[in-house]
């Protein structure tokens, strides 16, 4: 049997076996086999015919070559790096690579990680120094599968198969390695679920000659319709395998009778670029006039292609004995795309992911190995390419995949946050380290933490991941809170224990006053000691009395010493109060209800603890104010000429719904120099549109002037102030 298997690789990949090359590997293999440093196999396969079907899948399967076949040979007997140096010396510094990523997924699979996990799949990756290993690997797992129907270990079986279907067959269908992808997930669910595979092969078997015959009945007449349209093309029909079958029954959840897609058929089309999807839908014009198409399934890839390049037309037919038969229409080139993985056609099977770096390595991986180069492109896509990801495994053996330059803070924040909170540093790979200490792939990490240990704003200098740093600063914020929360209860406490009625709106007023912009900060300081509560009492007290006229300052309420020249002959007592840009001790506000502006009448309304309030006497409220609280209203005038202050006011426009008549209103406000526009509505109705304006003006001349040239715009019937 080895003779044979020698026999079969040494005709399908003569070079290992050619010249002093075949003789140092002779004499190698020799040495090994008599100093008996064969790897034992859990499941009873010789490793040495392991091996030889190992190599032969390699070449036949995979078209791999040379160096290759030789690591594959040396394989059963090369268990750790000591032994690497002699096979960099006798067979070259590559095969010695290749041994020494065998060696270090040997390793993975002793700690034991969940296998159901995309971070396994790319640590299996990025452990290869070299992608032939990971050939290699997918290989000796066929063969594997191949073997076992004898084992009578039923669990390891299942392990086995597990592991192929999820791990092994996706990845060779990411590389294009489309019959080992079936047979990997034909044996697996031979060896998961026997009774369906056995169930939907002698199904198959049954209706193959049927099958057979109706694709030649189905094809038949849409050849000579497109050979007629002068159209130069060729169709494949293909069967799909057992397992993709099992999929469609378990999704539809039918029978094997009721998979009606049991085949499809393609359409490629020989046609100039220029030419393509015109060809394309003359085809399916064809197709369609031919067999009665199911409009609800037809894709059209043709017009706007997938995101990952993806060009066809799926369409389903109504053929001969009314079944339904999936066409998919394409070019040449097309095909060539999605053949030869630059469409990504892994996903387009529906295998979910993103287009990550793993996957854009492994399509340029897969068109090398179609292209047959004999896999001499395969030096540049090794393991750098995982230079911006590391893994690192749990205790438990579970992986994290962070970025490069991750951190022990990193990974605790990835865990859990409560960890991340609490962490103190981490042992990584049994040796004490801070939580500062790098991570790198394949690194073992137990996070270290303590009850009193807090996050803390340097932490946020040396983590890289966005949850780590989104983690930490929730967590300060939270802390900020619950000592502000303390801070303002004490500061309460103390205000109680000096007798003193402390009034919300009175200590925002102290805590601006104090020069805080966030009251935040503010409880922050007081929590930390860095502000002091007599200063804060000392700052209300001062708000207190000003807010009730008890300053000291009698001399700054004298009318006479604010009193400057004014516009009008208006003549007032010495009881009014004159509104100045200058004006000290008096706190005083302009009425948003009605936005009074320099030069319009005006009256002033004393309120309860937020100081005056300015109205203009045309106020809306005006009447009511007079009516309930006349001990409140006092006498106010501006005092001499506006110094440069804006003013809020508000217009409405109302006019015809004319062209041309919204830009005429905009170009006039923006041609005033003092003026600025802030907001402008429009609302038109039945040929009139009603606006309304917020502008910012300094004085009622200015305003005065910009009504006159407004209400003189064509088509604006009204211009008032609200």
């Amino acid at each position: 049997m080895l003779t044979e298997d020698y026999r079969k690789l040494r005709l399908a990949c003569p070079a290992p076996f050619q010249g002093k090359g075949y003789r140092k590997l002779k004499e190698t293999l020799l040495q090994y086999q008599r100093e008996g440093r064969m790897k034992p196999d859990r499941f009873g396969i010789h490793p040495v015919e392991g091996a030889l079907q190992t190599a032969l899948i390699a070449v036949k399967g995979i078209s791999m070559q040379g160096e290759a076949v030789t690591a594959c040979l040396l394989m059963p007997y090369i268990t750790n790096e000591a032994e690497l140096e002699t096979i960099n010396q006798r067979f070259g510094k590559s095969v010695g690579k290749i041994l020494h990523g065998l060696i270090q997924i040997g390793r993975l699979y002793q700690k034991s990680p969940s296998v159901e996990s995309e971070n396994f799949r790319n640590l299996l990756i990025s452990l290869a120094e070299d992608m032939r290993v990971i050939l290699i690997m997918i290989a000796s797992r066929l063969q594997l599968l191949r073997e076992i129907k004898d084992v009578p270990d039923g669990e390891a079986k299942q392990r086995v198969s597990q592991e192929a279907a999820y791990l092994y067959a996706p990845l060779a269908h990411k590389l294009g390695l489309y019959q080992i992808k079936s047979e990997l997930e034909d044996l697996s669910l031979k060896y998961l679920n026997h009774d369906a595979y056995y169930h939907i092969k002698e199904k198959l078997n049954a209706t193959k000659r049927t099958r057979d015959l109706y694709i030649e009945q189905f094809i038949g007449p849409i050849q000579t319709l497109l050979t007629q349209a002068g159209l130069r093309f060729h169709i494949k029909g293909r069967t799909k395998s057992i397992h993709s079958i099992w999929q469609k029954m378990q999704k539809q959840n039918c029978p094997f009778e009721g998979v009606y897609d049991l085949f499809a058929i393609r359409v490629i089309i020989d046609a100039p670029l220029k030419q393509e999807k015109l060809q394309c839908w003359q085809a399916y014009s064809i197709i369609t006039d031919k067999y009665k198409p199911n409009p609800r399934r037809l894709r059209d890839w043709l017009s706007i292609p997938k995101s990952n390049g993806y060009e066809s037309l799926h369409i389903t037919v109504l053929g001969p004995e009314n079944k339904w038969v999936e066409v998919q229409i394409r070019t040449e080139r097309m095909d060539e795309i999605a053949e030869h993985g630059l469409a990504a056609h892994w996903r387009y099977k529906g295998i979910k992911g993103g287009q990550s770096g793993v996957d854009t390595w492994l399509a340029n991986i897969r068109s090398a190995l179609e292209a047959g180069d004999n896999m001499q492109m395969m030096n540049q896509f090794q393991s750098e390419l995982f230079t911006d990801e590391v893994y690192v495994f749990t205790p438990k053996g579970d992986l994290q995949k962070l970025p490069q330059g991750a951190t022990v803070l990193d990974f605790a924040y990835a865990v859990h946050t409560n960890i991340g909170n609490h962490c103190i540093g981490a042992m990584v790979n049994n040796k004490n380290v801070s939580l500062r200490q790098e991570l790198h792939s394949g690194d073992q990490v137990s996070i270290l933490t303590g009850n009193n240990q807090q996050p803390k704003m340097a932490w946020l200098n040396f983590v890289v991941t966005g949850r780590a740093k989104a983690k930490i600063r929730q967590s300060i914020r939270e802390l900020e809170l619950k000592e502000g929360a303390i801070a303002r209860e004490q500061l309460e406490r103390t205000f109680k224990n000096r007798k003193i009625n402390l009034e919300s709106n009175l200590l925002h007023q102290a805590i601006k006053k104090l020069g805080y912009k966030e009251i935040t900060l503010f409880y922050k300081d007081l929590a930390n000691g860095q502000l002091d509560a007599d200063k804060v009492i000392e700052a209300y007290n001062f708000q207190y009395k000003r807010e009730n006229f008890q300053l000291e300052r009698a001399e700054t309420h004298s009318a006479e010493e604010f009193t400057a020249e004014h516009q009008n002959n208006t003549s007032y007592t010495d009881d009014v109060l004159i509104i100045d840009q200058n004006l000290k001790g008096v706190d005083f506000t302009l009425a948003k209800c009605c936005n009074p502006v320099y030069g319009d009448p005006v009256f002033g309304f004393v309120t309860s603890g937020k100081g005056i309030r300015i109205h203009r006497t045309t106020c809306p409220n005006a009447p009511l104010l007079r009516e309930r609280f006349p001990y409140r209203m006092v006498k106010a005038r501006w005092s001499g000429e506006p110094e440069g202050g804006m003013y809020p006011i508000t217009l409405r426009i109302v006019g015809n719904d004319d062209l041309g008549v919204v830009n005429n209103i905009s170009s006039i406000i923006s041609k005033e120099e003092k003026i600025n526009m802030r907001s402008f509505s429009i609302n038109t109705v039945d040929g009139l549109f009603s606006g309304t304006l917020t502008l910012m003006v300094s004085n009622t001349s200015q305003l005065d002037a910009l009504l006159r040239k407004l209400s003189g715009v064509k088509g604006v019937k009204n211009v008032s102030r609200a």
